[in-house]
């Protein structure tokens, strides 16, 4: 009788994300994977992902990272926001870490320095935060007449928040902008954030870096 030929194990990846897959546009997924194909890596057959989202509870990242950790995957790739750059970072001092962030990773504490990143952490660095002004500078160029706008942002991702906040809310003062600013974290919430755009009908939306939203942007809200 002939012997099963036994299949090749994959080497892993996992990926980490505070949020959950509801909440990721298939476009981020698609993009990561083909990211993946362009540099040889197919999931599935020449190497498997091991997804682990925390469902919008960021207090479950170091659980979800140290069972990466404990299944020795070969790197681990971190998404939606710091908690879970740092969960892994905390979790493992060998394994490969790549994040991406839109603030400085020098002053987060994830590397060293963007030269020589030193240790298991690297990644991809956006420097949104300090284009906030420029947003808003576009934001009155597109909508002249513009007076109010909704900062939308999510709580959980608190360190993005403030930089966030802490950049926008000057800005749009020093603009003659009256800024409000909404908070959402679940699917109701976001939910929520958008009926009320829909009864106060803000002149612009300004959609703050965070775990749920693309790094930053402005839409003008339609007639």
């Amino acid at each position: 009788m002939l012997a099963r030929a036994q299949q090749p194990v994959l080497p892993e990846i996992g990926f980490l994300n505070p949020g959950s897959p509801d909440t990721n546009t298939d476009d981020n997924l698609r993009t990561f994977r083909q990211s993946l194909k362009d540099t040889g890596y197919v999931e599935g057959e020449n190497v498997s992902i091991v997804y682990r989202w925390g469902d919008n509870q960021i207090d479950r990242m170091p659980a979800l990272a140290a069972e990466l950790v404990r299944r020795r995957v070969a790197v681990i790739v971190t998404t939606g926001g710091t908690a879970a750059h740092f969960a892994a970072k905390t979790a493992t001092a060998t394994i490969p870490i790549v994040f991406n962030v839109n603030q400085d990773p020098v002053g987060l504490g994830l590397v060293a320095s963007l030269a020589r990143p030193g240790g298991n952490v690297t990644g991809i660095n956006f420097f949104s935060g300090e284009l906030t002004a420029k947003r808003l500078e576009f934001l009155r160029d597109l909508v002249p007449a513009a007076s109010r706008v909704v900062v939308l942002v999510n709580p959980a991702d608190a360190v993005n928040t403030e930089t966030t906040l802490r950049d926008v809310e000057p800005a749009a003062r020093a603009m003659g902008l009256q800024s409000r600013v909404l908070k959402a974290d679940t699917s109701r919430e976001i939910d929520a954030a958008f009926a009320t755009f829909v009864h106060e009908r803000p002149d612009a939306l300004f959609v703050g870096s965070s775990s749920f939203f693309s790094s930053g942007g402005v839409f003008n809200w339609p007639n």
